[in-house]
């Protein structure tokens, strides 16, 4: 089973009233942090604030470029200010606006985010990872993410043999063409939508939530 449940956002979601959407049937939500060594999301922190408020479960992203994963997993760490219960990961996928990051700046990260954390991130990406590990034996490395599989279609296919299923599938980016409905959520709009591969005690597991 698959349940229905967190959504992806960053700046480019503007202002959110994320109580409504967890009136409206959301568990968890994953926000853009940083990207590359410089950038942090204006809306971080105060969405954060909102989240935890309103009860809901809090992931950070990365997305990464072309440069040193280890420096760009630190920078991530610092800005995102984890604890124990912030779900983390990479978000692995062309970059349009320069040098995209390569899988062994990739694996440099997931690795560096497990040496401070304990923990491996989980790993976003579609076509990029399907054309890069498509057909090859598992990844040793990217093995120990968890797969959060990127993929507007009607079911997730084609996934790599370095994951044996998906954890998370962002099925729509919010656009109506774009994946099975539905494609918005009340309090946030048309928005990344993400199901989940299990259960809701499942899913606060992957959380780090003790369950009541």
């Amino acid at each position: 089973m698959s349940i229905n449940v967190v959504v992806d956002i960053s700046h480019h979601n503007g202002n959110v009233n994320l109580a409504q959407a967890k009136a409206a049937g959301l568990v968890g939500v994953i926000h853009k942090a940083t990207q590359g060594t410089g950038f942090v999301d204006s809306m971080y922190q105060s969405n954060r604030q909102q989240a935890q408020a309103a009860g809901l479960l809090w992931g950070a992203y990365h997305f990464g470029i072309a440069g040193d994963g280890v420096q760009q997993a630190d920078f991530f760490l610092q800005t995102a200010a984890a604890d124990a219960q912030t779900l983390l990961a990479l978000d692995f996928e062309p970059n349009t606006q320069g040098p995209t990051m390569t899988l062994d700046q990739a694996k440099a990260f997931v690795t560096r985010v497990q040496a401070v954390t304990g923990k491996f991130p989980g790993f976003y990406s579609g076509s990029l990872i399907k054309q890069q590990l498509g057909g090859k034996p598992a990844d040793p490395v990217l093995s120990q993410c968890f797969l959060w599989l990127a993929q507007y279609a009607s079911a997730p296919k084609d996934i790599p043999a370095t994951w044996p299923t998906w954890t998370l599938w962002q099925y729509t980016d919010g656009q109506p063409q774009n994946g099975p409905s539905p494609h918005s959520i009340d309090g946030i709009g048309a928005c990344d939508r993400d199901q989940f591969n299990g259960t809701l005690e499942a899913l606060q597991t992957l959380w780090g939530v003790a369950q009541s």
